[in-house]
Parts: C-alpha cells; sequence; structure tokens
C-alpha cells in the first residue's frame, strides 16, 4: 500500500510541474493581445522554461543519488513555486522569460527524481506497470493547463497564470515534503559508492538514442496534428482541439498498457522495438491521409497521437534499471536531457519540411525515424538490469 502511496505522490509532483511547462502556451494569445508580441516573440517566451529544464537535469539527478527523492523534489517544487510568485509580480518580458527559464531549472528537480522514486519503490514485475502510471503525468499537466489556463489567461492574464502555477508547486511540495518517503535502497553504502559507471557499456547510450528518435513522431504530431486537422481536413479549431482531447486519453491510456505489457514480458526493450514498428505504420498511414484526405485520415492522427506516446516509460524504466540504483538519478536526467532536446528541435526542423515539402513528407519522415529506431534499441547484449 505505502509504495502505491508513493507512486501517487510521485505522480502528482510530475503533473504539477507539467501543468507549469506546458500551461505556458495556452497564454499565447494573452501574450500577442496584451503586449503585442510577434509569434516568435510568443514562442521564445513559453519556450525559457523548457531551457532552463534541460541545463539542470542531470545536476538535480546526481543531487538525487546522492541526498535521495523527497529533499530533491520538494526542495525543487518549493524554489518553483517561489520563482514564480516572483514572476506574477514583474513588469516586462525580459525579467518574466529569466524567472520563467529559472523556475523550469527547479521544476527538473521532480522530472530527475520522481521516476526514481517509483523505480526504488517497486520489484521488476510491477515497475512497469507503475512507470507507465507515472508517466500520465504529462497528458494529466496538459489537461489541466487545458482546462484551467486559457479562462486564467483572458481574466487575470499571464500573472494570474503563473500564480496558479505557483499554488500548485506550493502546494505539491508541501504535500511530497511531509508524506514521500525515501525507497530503502537510496541508503548509500559502501556498494552503492563504488557501483562501476553503466555508461561504459552501450546499452543505455542505446536507450537514449533510440528514445531521442522516438519523440520525433511524437512531437511531430503534438506539434501538427491541429493544424493538420483544420489545414487538411477543414475541421475548426473548437472542434479539432475537442477530437484531440481523445489522443490525449489514448496516450495516457497506452502508457499504460505498455508498462504492464513489459511486466508480463519481463523485458522493457522488445515491446519498445515493437511499439516502434507500429508507430512507424501509423505515421506512414498518416502520411497516406495527407496525400488522400478522408475520414481514416482523422482516425490516423488520433491513433498517432496516442501511440507515439507509449514508450515513454518503458524507456525510462530501461534507463533506471541498467542505470542501477546509485546511477539511476543521473541516467534518468540525461534521458530526460535528450528527449526534451528532441522535442524541442522537432516542431521547428520539421516545420520547414512540412512548410516547402507539405505534411506528408514531415509525417513519412517521422515514421523513417521511428523505423530507424528499432534498430538502434538493445533487445539483445549490454548490461543487465538492476534491480
Amino acid at each position: 500500500m505505502r509504495r502505491w502511496m508513493m507512486l501517487a505522490l510521485g505522480t502528482a509532483a510530475q503533473t504539477v510541474a507539467c501543468t507549469f511547462l506546458y500551461g505556458l502556451p495556452y497564454t499565447s494569445e494573452t501574450l500577442r493581445r496584451d503586449n503585442g508580441l510577434t509569434l516568435s516573440q510568443v514562442g521564445l517566451l513559453i519556450a525559457c522554461p523548457t531551457v532552463g529544464l534541460m541545463l539542470t537535469l542531470i545536476a538535480w539527478g546526481a543531487l538525487a543519488d546522492r541526498f535521495g527523492e523527497r529533499v530533491v523534489i520538494t526542495s525543487g517544487l518549493a524554489m518553483t513555486a517561489a520563482l514564480l510568485s516572483l514572476g506574477a509580480t514583474v513588469n516586462g518580458l525580459v525579467p518574466l522569460g529569466v524567472l520563467l527559464a529559472l523556475a523550469g531549472a527547479a521544476s527538473a528537480s521532480v522530472s530527475a527524481a520522481s521516476g526514481r522514486l517509483v523505480v526504488g519503490w517497486f520489484s521488476a514485475r510491477e515497475r512497469g506497470l507503475a512507470m507507465g502510471i507515472r508517466q500520465t503525468s504529462t497528458p494529466l499537466g496538459m489537461g489541466i493547463a487545458a482546462l484551467v489556463v486559457p479562462t486564467l489567461a483572458a481574466r487575470g492574464g499571464v500573472s494570474g497564470t503563473v500564480l496558479f502555477c505557483a499554488v500548485l508547486c506550493g502546494v505539491v511540495a508541501v504535500v511530497v515534503g511531509s508524506l514521500t518517503s525515501d525507497p530503502p535502497r537510496t541508503a548509500r553504502s559502501v556498494g552503492q559508492e563504488l557501483a562501476p559507471n553503466p555508461y561504459r557499456h552501450s546499452g543505455l547510450w542505446r536507450v537514449h538514442a533510440s528514445s531521442a528518435l522516438l519523440c520525433v513522431p511524437q512531437f511531430a504530431t503534438n506539434a501538427f496534428a491541429m493544424v493538420f486537422l483544420i489545414d487538411v481536413r477543414g475541421w475548426s479549431a473548437v472542434h479539432a482541439g475537442q477530437l484531440l482531447v481523445l489522443s490525449q486519453v489514448l496516450g495516457a491510456a497506452s502508457r499504460v498498457v505498455a508498462g504492464r505489457w513489459s511486466d508480463r514480458v519481463g523485458s522493457r526493450m522488445r515491446p519498445m522495438r515493437q511499439l516502434s514498428v507500429c508507430i512507424a505504420v501509423v505515421m506512414g498511414a498518416t502520411a497516406l491521409g495527407a496525400l488522400w484526405p478522408s475520414p481514416l485520415t482523422d482516425l490516423a492522427m488520433v491513433v498517432a497521437c496516442g501511440i507515439t506516446a507509449s514508450t515513454n516509460g518503458l524507456a525510462f524504466t530501461a534507463t533506471a534499471e541498467l542505470a542501477g540504483s546509485s546511477w539511476s538519478g543521473r541516467a534518468m536526467g540525461v534521458q530526460n536531457t535528450g528527449q526534451n532536446l528532441a522535442a524541442s528541435l522537432t516542431p521547428p526542423l520539421l516545420g520547414g519540411l512540412i512548410a516547402s515539402a507539405g505534411y506528408a513528407r514531415g509525417f513519412l519522415l517521422a515514421g523513417v525515424l521511428a523505423a530507424a529506431a528499432c534498430f538502434v534499441i538493445p533487445v539483445r547484449g549490454g548490461p543487465k538490469a538492476r534491480s
């Protein structure tokens, strides 16, 4: 029972962090209207938290390895709440951007440590399911942001949104600090001090590389699904958004199902490879739907948005298991950094290709990269998973 409570706390911490990270894009129209910003300037401002996050993930992971998950998550969320509270009071876009970047850097503590917390409390037979549930925090955070932030931004401006995120992070910081317990294995021992560097083997590097490749189709669909439905299929923005809510539900479910599947077969990488094949096929179908639009095009896009998210939990679980308890924080920091870098580069680079060559070629390229991941995923060889 206690381990499920730790899972709930870790998921809650990651959810509020995602609400902050993914809630800012919903203030875009307010930023344009109230501050006269161009889309490029808006994009730069809302990218600030992600930039800060990528710069500190590995450092927070090292702190989690050394001091445990509870203190890292609590202190990081408390710092995020304080920085966002200050951001709600400043005037000027430059000070706000700096504070958002610093808050993103502080929120990286949750990404680095909450996965480590979950892995530590669950055995290998339940770990895939547990990490799949924890990974639902991203669509949960995006869902909360989609429901709350547009109304807050319309009534209270960007400051109201930032303050809302600050309150969420502050409340969860108090709850996590009061109720969370580090897994028993986080106590440092001589054996842990002398644990070999897992990066001397190719297994972890291949997990990171294949996961980054699979981020391309995931963020290709996340970034362009709505405009694709509007441009190619003639949907209104409201109805396209309603349809894509279904894809978020499917994405959350796919992470849980994939995690449970990996527990049953005793492998994270075999299901990940099979899912990468499915992702390549679905992206190919979406590309065909762009060339010959029909109602099946809509179905293909919804399925693509859902299935492309299915491998995230498997990659994080494999990273922690291959790294071992004394390296898992740093390894998950590296994993997060690679994924966020791929996520940041995909929309502008793929957007340029789509603008010049069309949706079909853009989605086909994403499918080809998913197929390439099949050959990178370390199903055989590499270091053995550690408990």
